[in-house]
């Protein structure tokens, strides 16, 4: 048998219950629907037959029972909703008084933050980590080093040849008196100049994006602590489904 809500202390046993009684407050509400939507639950009927004389055919009475009464079916839904207005605005009231530290290595980065505002911490916090481990990072094969005058980083200067393609002529066979001489063209790469490259680069060390994500990772625990500490504050009962459902129905 569930657990009233009397017999729940904590907030986070409060929002166990919650689910389970959203549930069935579904289940019961569609029940309650479906007996609705059919007519013939919700009508009766009794007749008795006599006949014309004394002589004439005798029938037995007929009679069918209401089946669902939608007094009664109001009754129940405000007896199933209450109890589901009452969980949720005891969570809800608790909410408003639930709060915790954030500590990170011995740090309090924030104080008696909501948990609203906790769990809106560690979806952002979900999302950052993702962003980050998309970063671009140097190239491993490079050594690189910051330069101010950039604000970028850069590799050491690597000076290689510029040559060019210059024509030689190869003579196979002297010219003679009855043949030309037998000359093949090819091409030898000459050194006519020198570059000097330095490579530049906007992404981020390996090592400062693992220490990014390892920021985000303490950080994701310590707000994870924060919220199991602020769900564990007492609550205080709230009984508000008798009211409303009191004006609603009564």
């Amino acid at each position: 048998m569930a657990a009233s809500v009397r017999d729940v202390a904590k907030l986070n046993q409060i929002i166990a219950v919650e689910k389970g009684v959203k549930s069935k407050a579904q289940q019961d509400l569609t029940a309650a629907q479906r007996g609705l939507d059919k007519p013939a639950l919700l009508a009766g009927i009794s007749r008795t037959y006599q006949p014309k004389d004394e002589e004439g055919e005798q029938l037995p009475p007929e009679s069918t029972r209401v089946q669902v009464k939608a007094e009664d079916v109001l009754r129940e839904t405000a007896a199933t909703l209450t109890r589901l207005f009452d969980v949720t605005a005891t969570k809800d009231w608790a909410n408003c008084e639930a709060r915790a530290d954030i500590e990170v290595e011995g740090r309090t980065l924030l104080r008696d933050v909501p948990v609203s505002y906790l769990l809106f911490l560690e979806k952002q916090l979900a999302d950052l980590g993702g962003f980050i481990r998309r970063l671009p990072t140097l190239d491993g094969a490079e050594f690189w080093t910051l330069d101010p005058s950039t604000d970028s980083w850069k590799t050491e200067a690597v000076r290689t040849v510029r040559t060019k393609k210059v024509p030689r002529n190869h003579v196979k066979a002297e010219a003679t008196e009855k043949h030309p001489a037998q000359v093949e063209v090819y091409y030898e790469d000459v050194p006519v100049g020198y570059w000097t490259t330095v490579k530049f680069s906007g992404a981020l060390p390996a090592r400062r994006v693992n220490e990014l994500l390892a920021r985000v990772e303490k950080l994701q625990q310590a707000v994870k602590f924060a919220r199991e500490e602020a769900n564990a504050v007492e609550v205080t009962d709230q009984r508000v489904g008798d009211v409303v459902f009191g004006y609603l129905f009564g």
